[in-house]
């Protein structure tokens, strides 16, 4: 059912945004990239500039779009969790989007824990009480700007994810809306009537006129305004978070598929029929949203996993992230070096923020290349602590682990992973998946594919790394890590 129109997808990331412009065949035929900054104004708070991100947005559009091709929709996938508040008239943001690493929502969410709330919470949204969700975040917001919470009472602000701050501007200010998956990633959903909670919204002092309308992932949100290159009038027909897109970019439709992003942090998502509330730390979400059907997940969030290499490169002084990688593969091992990067305390399944970085092992003979391994095999050992939890959460064996993200592009991290984890990985070949299954799912939506079968056919192949290392050596391992991350926590 494909047509000779293209789909424009947006991936609007952490660390950049990318464009790309995906044909008939799946295949992506222009893509532009721009970097974004990311700024620390305090120990574990997090956060970028609004008219920035939006900037590199249609920075990226321009360039892919410079020949003008005819589209027949355009998708968005984005960072998730991360918070923008904005005068709905003018579309001017009043703070910095406060990123989904930022912990500056912890008292609030502990007071949460304290009044005894976190079960219930848990219950009705699928997450565990921490400030990575936007809930919090968007409290701080309102309660940190002048007349901030007055004003989103009478309807003049928008507070939203970032789907929908680049909703709002790719439609001209006309639509204010966010996607299921991203909803379901700010504890303010309520996850089994797949609506904003009336209850909840009153626990974090949110008003409902500030918040976009829930629609499904694959749906005809509006059209776009005239931006630069892009045409108005095409129709936007995807939003979702891109940690979902990647999985329906693997085309992981059925039980017992699952897949880790390595990207500035981790996710692990494995798809479910029904929400399954996690006893062991991982979270329920919506794994993506069609007109006539919603998928469930369990998924597993890692704060640090190559913002981690980023900041070995910068302790080193090394040239690239690439050369980190290099000299991680210049040793056979980390010679008992550990490295737990928990920079803004531990995701997913230890959610503690108050836990903190930490490298254990060091003698006398250590090196900057076992620093290096470590900080490479630090990812590997935080995915593999979700993975087995979600192994036994899931109901479904977990046979093999699709990978995908900048860090997959590491055959020595991919390798590693296969042992530590005992399990065949399966890196996809493209290193855009969560670009891709945003722009199946607006594919859908306007018809330029057909079903999930069709979108099955145009998944590009994996490279394949069968686990080889013996059991007592992984461990042996597994126990060291696993006392470095208990070290993490002594001052918590």
């Amino acid at each position: 059912m494909a047509t000779d129109k293209y789909i424009l997808a947006i991936d609007q990331g952490t660390t950049n945004t990318k464009a790309l412009l995906v044909d008939g065949s799946g295949a992506i035929v222009a893509r532009a990239s721009r970097p974004l900054e990311v700024r620390y104004p305090r120990p574990a708070w997090v956060e970028q500039d609004a008219p920035a991100l939006w900037a590199s947005v249609q920075s990226a559009i321009d360039e892919c779009l410079q020949n003008q091709p005819p589209l027949a929709a355009v998708a968005v996938t984005n960072q998730r969790e991360s918070v923008i508040l904005w005068e709905r008239d003018s579309g001017q943001s009043l703070a910095p989007c406060v990123v989904w690493q930022c912990q500056r929502g912890a008292p609030f969410c502990r007071s949460l824990a304290e009044r005894g709330l976190e079960p219930m919470l848990r219950r009705r949204t699928g997450l565990t009480v921490d400030p990575m969700f936007s809930g919090s975040k968007m409290r701080w917001l309102l309660h940190n700007t002048p007349n901030g919470l007055a004003r989103a009472r009478a309807g003049e602000l928008c507070l939203g994810t970032v789907d929908s701050w680049v909703l709002f501007n790719l439609t001209g200010g006309r639509v204010h809306a966010c996607d299921m998956t991203n909803a379901s990633r700010t504890q303010l959903f309520d996850l089994h009537h797949r609506r904003w909670d009336p209850e909840l919204l009153d626990l974090f002092d949110i008003p409902e006129a500030a918040l976009p309308q829930v629609r499904p992932s694959a749906a005809l949100y509006g059209e776009t305004a005239p931006l630069g290159n892009l045409p108005g009038g095409v129709p936007v027909a995807g939003l979702i978070g891109d940690s979902h897109a990647a999985l329906f970019g693997h085309a992981g439709f059925q039980p017992g598929a699952v897949k880790a992003t390595y990207g500035t942090g981790s996710s692990l998502m494995t798809p479910t029929p029904a929400p399954v509330i996690s006893q062991q730390g991982l979270s329920t979400t919506v794994a993506w949203a069609q007109e006539a059907a919603v998928t469930y997940a369990l998924e597993g969030n890692i704060y640090v996993t190559g913002a981690a290499v980023q900041w070995t490169q910068q302790l080193l002084g090394a040239d690239s992230v690439q050369s980190i990688e290099e000299l991680a593969g210049s040793v056979a091992g980390t010679d008992g070096v550990y490295f737990v990067p928990a920079f803004v305390g531990l995701g997913a399944p230890h959610w503690n923020d108050s836990a903190r970085g930490l490298i254990t092992g060091l003698t006398r003979g250590s090196t900057p290349a076992h620093l290096a391994r470590a900080t490479v095999e630090a990812m590997a050992y935080q995915v593999r602590d979700v993975f087995n939890v979600m192994q036994a959460e899931s109901g479904s064996a977990l046979r093999v682990l699709l990978a995908d993200g900048g860090g997959s592009r590491n055959n020595l991290l991919m390798q590693f992973q296969a042992d530590i984890i005992g399990r065949p990985v399966l890196r996809s070949a493209s290193a855009d998946v969560s670009a891709l299954g945003a722009a199946y799912l607006a594919g859908l939506a306007v018809g330029q594919w057909a079903n999930e079968d069709e979108i099955a056919g145009l998944v590009l192949p994996h490279d394949r790394f069968e686990p080889r290392m013996p059991d007592s050596e992984r461990e042996a391992l597994v126990a060291g890590w696993q006392q470095a991350v208990a070290r993490t926590t002594w001052q918590a």
